[in-house]
């Protein structure tokens, strides 16, 4: 069994045909895992035994002539920051190191019922705040295609996942790039849908305003499979919006021609590696070729992106992050008196109430202080800053109104009446995937890992990540991916367009 390449449907055929059983796939899975990923490190934990009752019960119907569904047995990774109900799940931080789900995301809940097998849950940055997988409390994961470089981030563990062929599919964030970047970087394919077409409910949040999930998966095919799965309207979500995307691949080819593609000539520019724009001019080349009409566009706000993003997402991490007060979420079993400084032999405390603030403080500063990562931290006290009197209007609220304007020129570009397009096309990112700490001692650098791939977030619009091929960079060969970003609610368009690219790049 050639598990590695398995793809949703290629997985589906085998198992129909009873080449294999669901169980025995998914002992496969954890043999490899076990094999592969103490060098890798994708997952944070397995989940053996909800995987193996899946599989048996998906192993029944096929035994009993049903066809259990197209996305049955198929085994998956979860980033960790989605909710398994009686599953610890961290977020790659210390201070969630003992919370145990006491529900379902309505995205895992969603899995469930399609009867997929989930093997576990992936590394990432803590809360979802990095560009490359090193922000983890419980360490990095390595490039499968170079050990020395980074996965990305921060879905770096479910990317990395999907490339070694640990998983046949995972799913994972993306607030400013977390999904696009890291499937760039490791050579698979990452959908990000609009926001609102996907639930976050039971998504621990970093930036409520600009999170979405989405799938890491080998073909657009499959990405277009398993965000069918995933998306629509919620209850626990009132962002969420009813949408029927069960005609999801099925546009007609002579339609899907007649699609208007722009190139926004402030993403073409000083910066890009040589590899990064080798590799969009030969898809951009091959689209051409495919007949689509390729027409120069501007977005000129874009520039701005950057800087709002880095405004308005701390403010929202700040306000999100404020739950973990060290009372909720505990990360220590049990804090009793003695543990503090409240002893009031040591006569230092006027009064019972001094003496409680003291202990509540203690509680707090040991909680957050070290439970926090460092990133994060610079994150919560940014955004504390940005929301505080006297800066709001300066930033936060300066932010937003910049933030409508780079909405506004996404919105001008896809206007039918102005002759607009209906696809943008894009870099993913300016590089392929960098070093380990080449970027950590310099934020700023590490934020601009992200510049292709925040205003798509800014905008609320899908945006998907292909690869191109791999290109030589120092000893070894590194993947390079492109962009589509499409109308609200029109990952129809992007993933027939990426689908139609997939199958004459072969």
């Amino acid at each position: 069994m050639d598990i590695k390449n398995f793809t949703i449907k290629s997985f589906h055929e085998g198992l129909m045909k009873k080449d294999f059983s669901a169980m025995e796939a998914a002992r496969e899975f954890f043999d490899l895992i076990d094999e592969e990923d103490g060098e890798i490190h994708a997952y944070l934990r397995k989940t053996k035994d909800l995987a193996f009752s899946r599989a048996e019960e998906v192993d029944a119907l096929v035994a009993s002539g049903e066809d259990p569904g197209i996305l049955a047995g198929v085994p998956i990774a979860l980033k960790d920051n989605m909710l398994i109900k009686g599953e610890i799940v961290t977020a790659a931080s210390e201070i969630l190191s003992k919370y145990r789900a006491s529900y379902d995301a309505t995205v895992v809940k969603s899995l469930k019922e399609a009867r997929v097998t989930i093997l576990g849950q992936t590394n990432m940055d803590e809360f979802a705040m990095g560009s490359s997988t090193e922000n983890s409390a419980f360490g990095q994961t390595k490039n499968p295609h170079d050990f020395e470089r980074v996965p990305g981030g921060s879905s770096g563990g479910s990317a990395g996942a999907v490339a070694s062929g640990m998983a046949v599919a995972a799913l994972g964030s993306d607030t400013g790039g977390s999904i696009r970047q890291p499937a760039a970087f490791c050579g698979v394919v990452g959908l990000k849908p609009t926001y609102g077409a996907v639930s976050r409910f039971g998504l621990i949040a970093m930036a409520s305003s600009l999170d979405q999930i989405g799938p890491f998966t080998k073909t657009v095919e499959d990405s277009a499979i398993l965000f069918n799965t995933i998306a629509g309207r919620d209850e626990f979500d009132a962002t969420s919006v009813a949408k029927n995307y069960d005609d999801i691949l099925n546009k007609e080819v002579s339609k899907t021609k007649e699609l208007k593609i722009g190139l926004p000539k402030e993403y073409f520019v000083d910066g890009l590696s040589d590899e990064v724009r080798r590799g969009v001019d030969e898809a951009i080349q091959k689209f051409k070729k495919l007949g689509f009409k390729i027409k120069e566009i501007s977005l000129s706000h874009t520039k701005y992106a950057l800087s709002v993003y880095y405004i308005i997402m701390p403010a929202e991490v700040s306000t999100n992050l404020a739950r973990f007060d060290g009372i909720r979420y505990s990360r220590i079993s049990r804090i009793n008196a003695d543990d503090t400084r409240t002893n009031a032999e040591d006569g230092q405390y006027k009064s019972v109430s001094d003496r409680r603030r003291s202990a509540l403080e203690e509680i707090y500063f040991r909680q957050r202080g070290v439970g926090f990562g460092r990133e994060a931290r610079r994150r919560i006290l940014l955004g504390t800053f940005v929301l505080s009197a006297g800066y709001y209007d300066a930033y936060y609220a300066k932010a937003q109104k910049v933030r409508r304007l780079i909405k506004e020129d996404f919105e001008k570009a896809f206007d039918p009446s102005a002759d607009g397009v209906d696809l943008i096309l894009t870099p993913v990112t300016p590089t392929t995937a960098f070093k380990f700490g080449e970027k950590t001692g310099d934020p700023l650098q590490m934020y601009l890992s992200d510049i292709f791939t925040i205003p798509a977030n800014m905008a609320g619009i899908p945006a998907l990540s292909i690869p191109v091929k791999k290109y030589k960079v120092g000893g070894g060969e590194l993947p390079v991916g492109f962009q589509l970003m499409g109308r609200p609610f029109c990952e129809r368009d992007i993933l027939s367009v990426g689908r139609m690219y997939e199958q004459d790049a072969d």
